[in-house]
């Protein structure tokens, strides 16, 4: 043995093996223990970081996927939005339209039933006329009046004073007259106003049938309404009536010229 040998700065330095040399880098490298090992460490453990790299990708299609989802649900929301928007405004026009209508309707059914009220009022006044005359010509024409006897007197005499005179059309007397002239003349006397021409004479008073004929009632030719003639009947069967401008104002029977109807007044 050599002098030297027990002396420990003569040793020669021990050369670690790769295992030592491993643990240390492990220790002194913290996390870069899988690099330093090299061929040391299985290659399995050498893969692992590629595969956690390739993860990447995997994340990357995930996210735009879900922003690809989030950009179809904002369209539709909008898409939704719009649709919903145009119904309302269809809706608004479609509801101010049907008011308007009902408005013109309202409006129309308050002038018909306007007009109809005015019609039912006239319609109304012409009724209350007539029975008001009807019933002032009850009271003279009662049997036991002397007034209406007085009437029917004062009527025929009036009448044959006339008996001679001028038939002139559109006259009323005194010294001519038409048909419809004279028989408002005749009545005039006895406080009764009738129209002026004959077809408004032929609708006064009551209808009465020829077989029922009085003292003082107008006869009239024609259709009432329409009637193109008239006379008075003075009893026994004979009339009196400005018939044309040839016999002037004449008394005739019946028979002469048979009337169409008749109308009571008195």
């Amino acid at each position: 043995m050599s002098p030297n040998a027990l002396i420990p700065s003569h040793r020669k330095p021990r050369r670690p093996s790769a295992s030592s040399r491993a643990l240390r880098a492990g220790v002194t490298g913290g996390f870069l223990t899988l690099a330093v090992t090299g061929a040391t460490v299985p290659a399995n453990a050498a893969e692992k970081p590629v595969s956690e790299t390739q993860e990447m990708p995997t994340i990357t299609t995930a996210l735009a996927t879900s922003a690809a989802r989030s950009a179809d649900t904002a369209e539709q929301v909008a898409f939704n939005y719009e649709r919903q928007a145009l119904q309302d405004s269809a809706f608004s026009h479609a509801a101010k339209a049907a008011e308007k209508h009902k408005a013109e309707a309202v409006k129309k059914a308050k002038a018909e039933a306007k007009k109809k009220a005015e019609e039912a009022r006239k319609a109304k006044e012409a009724a209350e006329a007539r029975a008001s005359r009807s019933s002032e010509r009850s009271t003279l024409s009662a049997p036991s009046s002397s007034t209406a006897t007085g009437n029917t007197a004062t009527l025929v005499s009036f009448l044959k004073a006339q008996l001679g005179k001028a038939y002139v059309l559109g006259s009323s007397g005194p010294s001519s007259y038409d048909c419809s002239g004279l028989t408002q003349a005749a009545f005039s006397q006895i406080g009764i106003d009738l129209p002026r021409v004959s077809q408004d004479q032929s609708t006064q008073g009551t209808q009465v049938g020829l077989d029922n004929l009085q003292v003082g009632d107008i006869l009239y030719w024609g259709s009432a309404g329409s009637a193109y003639h008239v006379g008075v009947y003075i009893g026994d069967g004979k009339f009196i009536g400005a018939q044309n401008s040839s016999t002037g104002i004449v008394e005739r029977p019946l028979d002469y010229d048979m009337p169409t109807g008749a109308v009571r007044v008195l």
